[in-house]
Parts: C-alpha cells; structure tokens; sequence
C-alpha cells in the first residue's frame, strides 16, 4: 500500500515545518552559522549547550524545569541577547528556568534572584538575599549582596537608557503629530 499523493505532501508538510522550526531556534540561540554537517564533535562547549537547549526547545514541552549553569559564558553580546529572549519564551510557554548566572546582564532580567554568598567556594553557600533585581540592588547594604551592589549601577544605567528611548519616542511622535496638523 502506498500513501496517496496527498497524504505524501501532508506528511512532508509536517517535516518541513520541524525543520523549519528546528532551524529557526538554531539562529534564536546565535548558531546560524553553524553548516548542517558539522559533527557534534566539533562545537564548542557554548555551541553543544546551546544545540541541546535547540533539541529541547524543539519538543515544545510546557511545565518542564530547565536548568542552565553559565548558559552565556563565551557568548557574544548579541547571542547573549538572542538567548535572553528564548529563556524567556520558555517561561511565557509555562516553563521554569533557573540560570546560574554571574553576567548581570542576565541578572537584571529575571523574575527572582536568590544571592548565594556571601563568598565563593567554602566561603560561599548561605542564602544572602531574595527578591527581584530591583530589590536586591535597593537593599544591598542591609543585605551585604554583592550581586545587589554590582547589579545597583547596571539597573540604573538601564533605566537611564529606556527613559532616553522613551524621551526620544515621545518626541518623535510630537513631531509627527506636529507635521499631521500642518
């Protein structure tokens, strides 16, 4: 028995689009330059990690527990980004992420920060502070987190920046809005 000529292209309709889809993650996480023949070998540490997050992205599971330790290490500021936005797409999909993490650009983003400290190895392994980004950074010197102290000035040049977006936006529209009723 042999599918009918429709049913050959449904079927490959739906390979093609997780190939797609497949693909699609590859360049979400900075791999797109990565050729389809490259033996998993080859990669990096950072590029074998994230094809592992591609696999796992590609299963579509909800209310799956993913955790990442040091996911950005080696990663450019752009793929750093990239990633940011499929860690977060996993959590809008009712997924949980918890990333060890010590690029404050990544803190910054989270919902929670648990602060472990208040050193590293044996000096280390207390709860030192909870809470989101902001409050650990407006309560460090109670606290002593140095997460806290160091992500301080990073959130502030943050919100510095989206205010100056903000102000540009605004007055770009005014412009516009200008320009309309002449």
């Amino acid at each position: 028995l042999q599918p009918s000529p429709g049913k050959k292209q449904t079927i490959a309709d739906k390979i093609l689009k997780e190939i797609n889809e497949r693909l699609t993650f590859l360049c979400n996480v900075g791999l797109e330059y990565l050729t389809l023949g490259r033996s998993m070998k080859s990669l990096s540490g950072g590029e074998a990690r994230r094809t592992l997050l591609v696999a796992a992205l590609g299963a579509g599971l909800t209310g799956t527990l993913y955790v990442l330790d040091e996911p950005t290490t080696g990663l450019h500021f752009e793929d750093v980004r990239k990633l940011l936005e499929v860690l977060h797409g996993l959590v809008e999909k009712g997924n949980t992420v918890i990333v060890i993490e010590h690029n404050l650009d990544v803190v910054k983003t989270a919902d929670w920060v648990i602060d472990m400290g208040p050193l590293g190895g044996s000096g280390g392994g207390q709860i030192i502070a909870t809470g989101t980004p902001e409050a650990l950074a407006a309560d460090h010197l109670r606290t002593g987190s140095f997460t806290g102290e160091y992500l301080a000035p990073v959130l502030a040049a943050s919100n510095a920046q989206h205010q100056r977006s903000a102000s540009k936006a605004s007055a770009n529209s005014e412009e516009t809005d200008r320009r309309g009723r002449q």
